[in-house]
């Protein structure tokens, strides 16, 4: 039986590890290592790694938190594929097929592309001839407009005009290998995911969705999985619960969903 993922996402700002909140509020969680090495050591399914930065170069307002020189994202890539033992999808400001071979050859196993995708939709094939459609992720923000739904871009302040559904059909289309949707909505609230719109985009498209976006107990995973999602990701919430893969997996089990057990 094909088994249903459990996914931790690290977010990045300015180098260093953040938490969101409405994709407009970030609060510093610290070093951008610590966390993949412990995810490491918990065996996790995979790690999904995205700078929300804005610039190439870090603003290091803190200095002290950083590891020697680490400036750049490709900086960090570097330093978090010589400690990440899992498979790594990397994200932000992926702009080209150069890009995604600049990051894929530093250590992502994938990567995600997101309003790129939306302005240039010819990229995802681009990138799906050269490395395949299973590295290349196309990334969805979400946000309730009014009866439906709007995709976001440029981290949730601009609105496209298109919605997720129907964009993330065409994303397959065009040989995207896997959807990672995020609700802005209910980014950081805790309260849950939103099961309508996860249900709207998997039924519009057969490959994978992977739902994010108001995590607050490990109960809230099953519901992503019933709403239609192949596989659950989260943030905060493995930030700030203990033995958050091995509980969110037990969960899981408990609610007669398949997956990899954790590490106890």
């Amino acid at each position: 039986m094909l088994k249903n993922r459990l996914i931790p996402v690290l977010l990045l700002k300015d180098g260093l590890l953040v938490r969101s909140e409405g994709f407009s509020y970030h609060q510093i969680i610290g070093d951008p290592l610590h966390e993949v090495r412990r995810l490491s050591e918990w065996n996790v399914d995979e790690l999904l790694y995205i700078d929300i930065s804005r610039g190439d170069v870090y603003d290091q307002r803190r200095d002290d938190t950083l590891h020697g020189t680490l400036a750049t994202p490709l900086d960090i890539l570097d330093a978090v594929s010589r400690c990440c033992f899992m498979p790594l999808t990397w994200g932000g400001r992926i702009v080209s097929v150069a890009d995604m071979r600049r990051f894929i050859s530093r250590g992502a196993d994938k990567i995600t592309i997101n309003s790129a995708a939306f302005r240039t939709p010819e990229l995802i094939g681009q990138g799906a001839a050269m490395f395949g459609s299973q590295a290349i992720v196309v990334s969805i923000d979400a946000k309730r407009v009014g009866n439906g739904y709007g995709v976001f871009l440029d981290g949730g302040r601009t609105e496209a005009g298109a919605d997720p559904a129907d964009w993330a059909a065409e994303a397959e289309r065009l040989g995207a290998g896997e959807i990672f949707l995020q609700s802005i909505d209910r980014d950081g609230t805790g309260e849950g995911y939103d099961l309508d719109l996860i249900a709207r985009v998997a039924q519009a498209t057969s490959i994978p969705v992977i739902a994010c976006g108001g995590v607050g107990d490990f109960s809230d995973y099953a519901e992503g999985i019933r709403a239609g999602a192949s596989a659950v990701a989260a943030a905060n919430i493995w930030h700030f619960k203990e033995l958050a893969d091995s509980l969110g997996k037990k969960a899981l089990l408990r609610a007669g969903v398949a997956v990899r057990p954790g590490r106890t």
